[in-house]
């Protein structure tokens, strides 16, 4: 079954730090490009960050800039959101994204139902 799944949400104290996972089975995450998006209710869902597929840099909006980093894990066929310095308006639902036709493209270009495989997303609660 081919599936991508988010993990690792939950309530946080602002300037602490979660680690999010985005796992894949039933397919290679390597040689797709990546998007992790968030929502919040009663807003549209906005793109955060954007893994090229061709060369793994990881382009970044303002928002998150300098606190939140994005990495791969080859082996375990996942791919992380490390958040650090989490404020109140991080608070929201995150989503992952993959796509192997995409290779280049800024975080918020490419919507989130445009990817060919989609997580679930998970609770990110920031609040004291």
């Amino acid at each position: 079954q081919v599936q991508l799944a988010e993990s690792g949400g939950g309530f946080v104290q602002p300037g602490g730090s979660l680690r999010l996972s985005c796992t894949a089975s039933g397919f290679i995450l390597d040689g797709y490009s990546i998007g992790w998006f968030r929502q919040v209710p009663g807003k549209e869902r906005e793109g955060i960050s954007f893994t090229s597929s061709a060369d793994g840099k990881t382009e970044y909006v303002e928002s998150v800039k300098g606190r939140f980093t994005v990495s791969r894990d080859i082996h375990s066929n996942t791919v992380y959101l490390q958040m650090k310095n989490l404020k109140p308006e991080d608070t929201a639902v995150y989503y992952c994204a993959a796509d192997d036709q995409l290779v280049f493209a800024s975080p918020t270009e490419v919507e989130f139902e445009a990817y060919d495989r989609r997580g679930q997303g998970t609770q990110v609660t920031v609040s004291s």
